[in-house]
């Protein structure tokens, strides 16, 4: 079943019985387009007076009940802790999780309040009127920082999946092709090196695994960042939500063609980032010296996700550009996802010539 079967099977069946069961009688519900990848339908819920909401239709199968379970059950707890999140709504049964079973296909359906703000994407990159853009950069820090030092005391009731369930040498070489030997040999030897770090309490926990522009608002009054999407949240090193952090960083930089001052920049925004987590948790700098480390975790998760969404959709295996730009520097042990090397270029960032598979 795809995406846009889902959709006609919703408007048609699924949001009558899903505005049922959370009280959204009198909401205006429109879809919301989904992004390349996605893995769910989502509508947004307005009515005048009540505060607006997010209904989410998982329908894809490689999840369990538990599974969506584990996630709903964490949003909670954050927010119930003082968390900057989009809280999920329980609906007229109390549940936090709702299934509808529609020819025999079970979809998950949840409901989230929508977070205030916008994105910076809608606000075409601007930050907010008057107001310096390292304040987002350190609100970036703090919000993420809070988001740890809540997970540091969490323990889950339905289980979420732990990092190696998902990236392990098995998995990557049933994902990989066979043509990409080098690339396979160079996650495998990553992974055996991140079985070999700490995972106690102040390292690894759960982590939102998606930490960036597109995943939480903001309030331009106030500059206050909600966090939502907890789609691929799961147990992992708090440092890879940082170098999530870092990665989506260059985009402020990414067009100036001197290498000096892009590290310089980058430097000073993630120092800017840093002080604002801080201020929330703490982080030993044995683990922040492994920044270059978790980028390279940033850049294995990100080309396991392009060959998902190939595989998922059918479609031929192929490397455009972005990413046999990330090949590339996984292979040839590129640090920084290349930001400061040569392969970089500032007229196509993050790009490289297509390779066959």
């Amino acid at each position: 079943m795809n995406y846009n079967e889902v959709v006609k099977i919703s408007d048609a069946c699924l949001l009558p019985l899903v505005s049922e069961l959370y009280g959204l009688e009198g909401y205006e519900i429109q879809l919301i387009p989904a992004h390349d990848g996605g893995r769910n339908v989502v509508y947004t819920c307005e009515k005048e007076g009540a505060g607006a909401k997010i209904i989410r239709i998982a329908f894809l199968p490689d999840r369990s009940q538990e599974d969506f379970l584990g996630e709903v059950e964490y949003v909670r707890y954050l927010f119930e802790h003082g968390g900057s999140v989009s809280n999920v709504i329980s609906s007229r049964n109390g549940k936090l999780l709702e299934e509808i079973t529609h020819h025999n296909h079970i979809f998950f359906i949840c409901l989230f309040e929508k977070a205030k703000g916008k994105m910076l994407v809608e606000n075409h990159y601007r930050y907010r009127e008057g107001a310096p853009i390292t304040e987002y950069y350190y609100n970036c820090g703090k919000v993420l920082g809070k988001l740890h030092q809540i997970s540091k005391g969490y323990t889950p009731v339905h289980r979420r999946h732990h990092f190696f369930d998902k990236f392990n040498a098995e998995y990557i070489d049933k994902l990989v092709p066979d043509s990409l030997s080098l690339l396979k040999e160079k996650l495998t030897e990553l992974l055996t090196t991140l079985k070999g770090l700490d995972r106690n309490q102040e390292t690894f926990g759960m982590i939102h695994f998606d930490y960036n522009d597109g995943n939480y608002s903001i309030d331009f009054d106030t500059g206050q960042i909600t966090v939502y999407d907890f789609d691929n949240s799961g147990f992992g090193w708090y440092m890879y939500d940082l170098a999530d952090l870092w990665t989506h960083g260059v985009g402020w930089i990414q067009f100036e063609p001197d290498a000096d001052k892009r590290r310089k920049f980058m430097d000073d925004y993630f120092e800017t980032v840093l002080a604002g987590y801080r201020s929330e948790t703490e982080i030993d700098d044995s683990m922040l010296d492994k920044l270059p480390l978790f980028i390279s975790v940033t850049l294995m998760e990100n080309i396991v996700d392009a060959f998902e969404v190939m595989q998922n959709n059918g479609a031929e295996l192929e490397c455009d550009e972005e990413l046999s730009y990330l090949i590339k520097c996984m292979e040839d042990d590129i640090p920084y996802k290349g930001f400061f090397h040569d392969i970089y270029s500032c007229e196509e960032p993050f790009e490289y010539e297509e390779r066959k598979i």
